[in-house]
C-alpha cells in the first residue's frame, strides 16, 4: 500500500544565519521535518501547509519543492507498506506556535546544528537541498500562480450570444471550490483575471477565502488578446515585475488560447543555472503544449537578481 504525505523544511534568517525549524515527537523519540498524511482527495500542497501548521502550530507559504523521498512502514497487521513524502521549503506567516498534535518541541537549528540533530538520514536531502538554495540566492522566493480556468459550459451548449459570458459547469463550479485552499498554501495575496465570467467564477471561492477582490485585466481575455496578440506578453510582465519587487505573490487566470503567449514570456526569466533546470525546462515546455489543462495552476517560484529583475528557479502543475 502506498500513502502519501507531505511537509515542509520551514526557514528564516536571524542575523544573516540560516535556520531550518526541525519538530520532536515524543512517540518515537526522533527529530524529523513537520509533515503528515493526506487527507482524502487533498492537494499534496495542501496537505504540508495544513500539517505544518498542525504540528508547529505555524502557518507557512509554501516556497520551492524540494527532494522527496520514500521508505517503509509497517502497518498494523504487520505487512509493509511505502511511505512517499514531498516537501516544501516555507516561511513563517503568522501563528501562535502552540504545539497540539504530536509534537513537543520545535527547535530553530542553523544548518550544521540541523544536520547532526535529524534522526534519518533520508531527512538530510532536503535540507542540503535548502542550504544549497540559499547559497546559490534561489531560497527566498514569491510565488505566481498561472492558472487556465476550469471547464465552462460547451459553446455548442451555450445559449447566450456574448461568449464572454458563457459560465463554468458544475465540474469547474467543483475545481473553483477546491483553488482556494491550494491558493492558500501559496500565501496568494493578489488575484488578477480576465474579464470573462468563467474565469471570473474561477477566482471567485479564492477570493472569498484570501479576502481579496478580483482586478480584471482585459489583456488576458480571448478577446482582448485576439485584437491586440502584445496585450497578454505586456500584462503579464508588468504582474511578473510588481510581484517581486513588492514581494506579492499572485494569481492569473487566463484562457487556453492566450496561456502560450504567457508562457512565453515567463520562460524568458527561467534561471537554468539552478541544478533542476532541465526538469524545469520540461515543465514549460509540455504546460505550454498542454495550453495547461482547464482548472490546473501552474506555481512558479520566482526569486530576485541581484539587479532587481525575476528568475523562475522552480515551477509545479496542479490539475484538477
Amino acid at each position: 500500500m502506498r500513502i502519501p504525505a507531505a511537509g515542509t523544511l520551514p526557514w528564516r534568517l536571524r542575523d544573516d544565519v540560516l535556520e531550518i525549524a526541525l519538530v520532536h515527537r515524543p512517540r518515537y523519540d526522533d527529530w524529523s521535518w513537520p509533515k503528515g498524511k493526506l487527507d482524502p482527495g487533498e492537494d499534496w500542497a495542501v496537505a504540508a501547509a495544513r500539517e505544518t501548521e498542525e504540528e508547529t502550530g505555524l502557518a507557512v507559504r509554501l516556497g520551492m519543492p524540494l527532494p522527496g523521498t520514500s521508505y517503509t512502514v509497517l502497518a498494523k497487521d504487520g505487512t509493509p507498506d511505502e511511505k512517499v513524502v514531498r516537501y516544501w521549503a516555507a516561511t513563517v506567516t503568522g501563528g501562535s506556535g502552540a504545539l497540539v498534535n504530536e509534537i513537543d518541541e520545535v527547535a530553530w537549528l542553523d544548518a550544521q546544528a540541523a544536520f547532526a540533530r535529524l534522526d534519518y538520514t533520508r531527512d538530510r536531502d532536503q535540507l542540503l537541498a535548502v542550504v544549497r538554495a540559499h547559497q546559490a540566492g534561489q531560497l527566498d522566493t514569491v510565488p505566481v500562480a498561472v492558472v487556465r480556468h476550469a471547464k465552462a459550459i460547451a459553446r455548442g451548449d451555450y445559449k447566450g450570444k456574448k461568449d464572454w459570458l458563457r459560465p463554468l459547469d458544475e465540474e469547474g463550479l467543483s475545481r473553483a471550490a477546491a483553488l482556494p485552499d491550494l491558493l492558500a498554501a501559496y500565501g496568494i495575496e493578489r488575484l488578477v483575471s480576465s474579464p470573462s465570467t468563467r474565469c471570473h467564477q474561477t477566482f471567485e471561492p479564492s477570493a472569498k477565502r484570501l479576502g481579496v477582490p478580483i482586478k480584471h485585466s482585459a489583456a488576458l481575455s480571448e478577446e482582448g488578446y485576439a485584437q491586440d496578440a502584445s496585450s497578454a506578453p505586456e500584462a503579464i510582465t508588468k504582474i511578473l515585475t510588481k510581484a517581486v519587487a513588492a514581494r506579492q505573490p499572485v494569481a492569473v487566470c487566463s484562457h487556453g488560447p492566450v496561456l502560450p503567449a504567457v508562457l512565453d514570456v515567463l520562460v524568458e526569466h527561467l534561471d537554468l543555472s539552478y541544478p533542476g533546470a532541465v526538469e524545469l525546462v520540461e515543465t514549460f515546455a509540455e504546460a505550454r503544449d498542454d495550453r495547461l489543462v482547464k482548472g490546473e495552476a501552474l506555481i512558479c517560484h520566482i526569486a530576485r537578481t541581484d539587479s532587481g529583475g525575476p528568475r523562475i528557479v522552480a515551477a509545479e502543475r496542479h490539475t484538477p
